[in-house]
C-alpha cells in the first residue's frame, strides 16, 4: 500500500479538543475497500473518510465513510470534516461550496469566512422521512428514565436524511443528564426498525446562547455515545419542523452535545417546511489538529 496523507480535524468544534474528531485520507483512490475498512478500524474514530481523487468527478468529490465495522453511505461530521480537507489541502482557494460524492448521494457543503479562514460550514441534507413512532411506556425503561422525564406534546419517531434514527424529546436538562441505555431492553424495543442509533434532546442547555442540548447513543453499533452527530441533529431540525416544536415551521437555533462525555460541541440547525418538501441544513466550525503519512 502506496503512503498516503492523513489528516485529523475536530468537527462541530469551537476550539481544538473538543467536537467530533475525524481522520481524513487523500487520496486513496489505490486502496481496496478491505484496506479502508482496516485503517478505519486501526484508526478507531466513529468515522474516518477517503477522499479518492484530487479533482471533481461530475462535480463533486468522491468520498467513502467508514466506521470500524463497516461503510456508511451518509454521516454529518464526515461531510464538513471532509470538506474542510478539501477546501484548505486540495483546492486551497476560498471557495463557496464543496461537493462530495458519497454513497446516498451528492452533499453539498457551503463555506463562509471570516479573516479569510473557514468559519462556519452547512451542510444540505437528504428530504427528511418520517416513519413509525415508539410508545413512552416502552422506551422509557430502555433508557433508565421514568415516562414523566418525556415531553408528552411530541411522539418518540423514527426519522432519516439518509441514516434513520429515532428521536426523543425530554422534558428537562435533567433527565437528559440521566439518560443511560440498559442494552438488552434497548435491544429489543427497536429490534424491529431500521433505526439503531437514537438522539433525545431537551429544551434547555449548558451555554446561554443555545436553544436545546442532545446526546446521541449508538450502542448497537458500537459507539456507547457520540459527542457530536450531524446526521443524528439533520433528524432532529426535520423533527422540530414536521411537529412544530418551536410553534413554527422554520426554525434555526443551537443545539449543545458532548457535554457528558467531555467533548463540548455546537451544531446549528436550519429548517424549514414548504408545500413541496423540508429542508434540511446543519453547520459548524471545523478545527484542524494534526498532519501526517500513512503507511
Amino acid at each position: 500500500m502506496m503512503s498516503l496523507n492523513f489528516y485529523i480535524v475536530d468537527v462541530f468544534a469551537e476550539e481544538k479538543y473538543s467536537g467530533n474528531q475525524l481522520a481524513v485520507l487523500t487520496v486513496a483512490n489505490s486502496l481496496t475497500d478491505e484496506e479502508m475498512q482496516r485503517i478505519a478500524r486501526e484508526v478507531n474514530y466513529s468515522e474516518t473518510t477517503f477522499i479518492l481523487c484530487d479533482r471533481p468527478n461530475n462535480g463533486g468529490y468522491d468520498v467513502r465513510i467508514f466506521t470500524p465495522k463497516k461503510e456508511l453511505p451518509f454521516a454529518g461530521h464526515p461531510t464538513l470534516g471532509t470538506a474542510f480537507i478539501l477546501q484548505q489541502e486540495m483546492i486551497r482557494n476560498p471557495v463557496e461550496t464543496v461537493n462530495l460524492n458519497l454513497k446516498v448521494g451528492q452533499i453539498p457543503v457551503q463555506f463562509s469566512y471570516r479573516e479569510g479562514k473557514p468559519d462556519v460550514l452547512w451542510m444540505r441534507q437528504n428530504a427528511p422521512t418520517f416513519h413509525r413512532q415508539l410508545s413512552i411506556e416502552a422506551i422509557a425503561p430502555a433508557l433508565g428514565l421514568a415516562i414523566e422525564d418525556f415531553d408528552p406534546r411530541f411522539p418518540v419517531q423514527e426519522v432519516s436524511t439518509g441514516i434513520p434514527f429515532w428521536i426523543a424529546p425530554l422534558a428537562s436538562l435533567d433527565a437528559l443528564k440521566r439518560a443511560k441505555i440498559d442494552l438488552d431492553r434497548y435491544s429489543d424495543v427497536v429490534a424491529s426498525s431500521d433505526a439503531r442509533e437514537i438522539l433525545l434532546f431537551a429544551p434547555e442547555a449548558y451555554q446561554k446562547d443555545s436553544d436545546l442540548s442532545a446526546r446521541m447513543f449508538a450502542p448497537l453499533l458500537g459507539v456507547p455515545e457520540d459527542p457530536a452527530t450531524g446526521s443524528a441533529n439533520g433528524c432532529l431540525a426535520a423533527y422540530l419542523v414536521q411537529n412544530q416544536y418551536f410553534g413554527t415551521e422554520a426554525i434555526d437555533v443551537r443545539v449543545d452535545q458532548g457535554y457528558e462525555i467531555d467533548r463540548p460541541s455546537l451544531l446549528l440547525l436550519n429548517a424549514r417546511k414548504t408545500s413541496e418538501a423540508i429542508s434540511v441544513h446543519v453547520g459548524g466550525r471545523v478545527v484542524a489538529i494534526a498532519r501526517g503519512t500513512w503507511g
